[in-house]
């Protein structure tokens, strides 16, 4: 029987939150080109929100126009119930990190997080209360003294965090902050912003390339491309059940393996080969003859002994092995197709061997070959 989906529950809790930024048919152009074209989107209170797409998609662009830093075209940006469209960036109750620190080289990092407040006018004793806050928060009260040449990338990007988190504000805007460090450096800050958030419980929206830090960060992600918002979902609805092939082939790496065939009843035959879909569960009804794209994630080819009792089983021939440790990535090709299978980095495979494969028809997508929209 071929089922429905439904919202995932993340989503539904998200539904029933008051919203803390909304934004209503925006449009942004340069000119004769439209970078953001009639978008609408609804963060919920507390909400940590990922703008995820590759370069150029509109998803800084969409943060600045939060932030107050461009004009829009046309439609309304809500923060907190009160339109902000035209105010400016200091009224609008957000804090924002940039991909670049910021920082003023000649101020000890003690006056880079006090310099916007004293430009306030705020009590000198609430400036320090404010300021050991975050200090303690970020954990750089022994750095407080020195000065940001002084500091490491990392350093500087907490110090960086703090300046906006002094400002105790509603919302915080998060423009690529990691972008700049080294892999290491941007694991363990990741962990520090999730756990800031978890603290804090405040709405925070967080602009990205990076899929993991979206995965890993996000209540929900918006996921970004020619200025529209192809997919807004959990994670794991965005893994699991991406709604087209752009999204399929965006999300996860390696990205999800494309085979183009045809669904000929109850299965999808490529040539010879024949998967059947009687476990898939299908948006729409899916029509005999139709063509379409199958997607299979590399974790989810099934390998070894497990492979005789999947829907479907075949076997391949291993062309190249990638070892990475925890895992070993496979590269292959299913009826003339490139493959790649994600296995465990103990498994025993080399060039040239074969491997007997298992798919099942709970774990694939099918997308329609012409819109690419999911089935």
């Amino acid at each position: 029987t071929l089922r429905p989906r439904h919202r995932c529950r993340c989503c539904e809790r998200l539904m029933n939150m008051a919203n803390s930024v909304e934004i209503k048919k925006l449009d942004l152009s340069f000119g004769s080109i439209e970078v953001l074209k009639d978008l609408n989107l609804d963060i919920a209170e507390g909400e940590f929100l990922v703008l995820l797409g590759s370069s150029g998609c509109g998803k800084s662009t969409l943060l600045n126009c939060i932030a107050g830093l461009l004009e829009v075209t046309d439609g309304q940006i809500f923060i907190k119930g009160k339109n902000v469209t035209w105010a400016e960036p200091s009224d609008r109750g957000i804090g924002m990190v940039f991909q670049s620190y910021a920082l003023y080289p000649q101020m000890t990092v003690k006056g880079n997080l006090s310099f916007g407040l004293k430009n306030a006018k705020f009590p000198k004793a609430e400036i320090e209360e404010r300021v050991a806050r975050a200090a303690e928060i970020l954990q750089i009260e022994s750095l407080l003294n020195r000065k940001p040449s002084a500091l490491s990338g990392g350093q500087r990007q907490r110090v960086a965090i703090g300046r906006a988190l002094v400002r105790d504000v509603e919302v915080f805007l998060f423009d690529e902050p990691l972008s700049n460090l080294d892999a290491k450096l941007r694991v363990d800050l990741r962990v520090e912003i999730k756990r800031l958030h978890q603290q804090l419980k405040n709405t925070m929206i967080y602009v990205t390339h990076d899929q993991i830090e979206a995965m890993t960060l996000a209540d929900r992600i918006a996921i970004m491309r020619d200025g529209k918002i192809m997919q807004l979902g959990s994670p794991a609805e965005i893994y699991d059940l991406p709604m087209n092939k752009y999204v399929a082939d965006f999300i996860g790496s390696p990205s999800m393996n494309f085979i183009q065939g045809d669904i000929k009843g109850q299965y999808f035959t490529i040539g010879d080969h024949k998967i059947p879909l009687k476990n898939y569960s299908a948006k729409v009804d899916l029509n005999d003859g139709q063509k379409a794209w199958i997607g299979i994630r590399p974790e989810h080819v099934v390998v070894g002994e497990a492979a005789q009792k999947s829907d479907y089983n075949s076997t391949i021939t291993a062309d190249i092995v990638e070892p990475m440790g925890a895992d070993t990535l496979v590269w292959s090709k299913f009826a003339g197709q490139p493959f790649r299978i994600r296995l465990g980095g103990t498994f025993p495979v080399s060039s040239g061997q074969k491997l007997h494969i298992g798919i099942n028809a709970s774990s694939v997508s099918l997308f329609d070959l012409q819109s690419e929209e999911r089935l």
